[in-house]
């Protein structure tokens, strides 16, 4: 994807503490080269260092497309906002003039794919889920996946990415100065559409205020 320099991230911290709290995303796996188009899985995901985790189906289709090429992409993007003309402008600006734009956050890790099978490695795929459980609900009492389903462990395979390129970008309004950023942080708080205010959140933070 393009990234302007004013979009560009501040650094790990900021694109893992997205990625963490975003663990849904777009796997893409292109395949080898008869393929016409890449296969890609909305999956949900689990990120550990410089590695991802995750399951699917055996079934899933994207398994023939990693035993050709284990290379892989994983797209996360959310905390978008549809920004008005006219909130682009601010004092005797004419709104009329202003241009609409979209912010949002985006994070594409890339990197070589191992899959994790139950019938030849026993054990990957369930230490695969106890540490999804433990992520997404530390919390809860459950039955732990590789004595209380054995079977079904059987009809999934697991996934790990080793992490070798990062790829992040933040649209919000770096290209702008800051009262006009300041000025859309405050109609975004009036409307409070879904994601309006999580954008208005890391337009501050990337102004170096944290939200109150």
């Amino acid at each position: 994807m393009f990234i302007a320099p004013a979009d560009a991230t501040h650094g790990e911290d900021e694109w893992r503490s997205f990625v963490t709290s975003h663990p849904f995303g777009h796997l893409v796996a292109p395949g080898g080269p008869g393929r016409d188009l890449p296969v890609v899985v909305p999956t949900q995901f689990v990120l550990e260092d410089r590695t991802v985790w995750l399951h699917l189906v055996r079934a899933n289709p994207i398994f023939g497309a990693l035993a050709e090429n284990p290379r892989v992409l994983l797209s996360v993007a959310d905390d978008w906002a549809f920004i008005p003309s006219s909130w682009k402008a601010i004092g005797d600006e004419d709104p009329a003039l202003g241009i609409p734009t979209t912010y949002y956050g985006a994070v594409q890790l890339a990197g070589t794919a191992t899959v994790h099978d139950e019938r030849t490695a026993p054990g990957s795929v369930a230490a695969i889920l106890r540490r999804q459980l433990g992520t997404f609900q530390p919390e809860v009492d459950v039955a732990d996946p590789g004595q209380a389903h054995v079977a079904k462990l059987l009809g999934i395979l697991g996934i790990s990415i080793d992490v070798e390129q990062v790829s992040a970008k933040f649209k919000y309004g770096g290209n702008v100065d800051e009262p006009h950023r300041w000025a859309v942080v405050e109609r975004l708080r009036q409307r409070g559409a879904p994601g309006d205010d999580a954008a208005a959140a890391l337009v501050q933070r990337r102004m170096g205020v944290e939200p109150a």
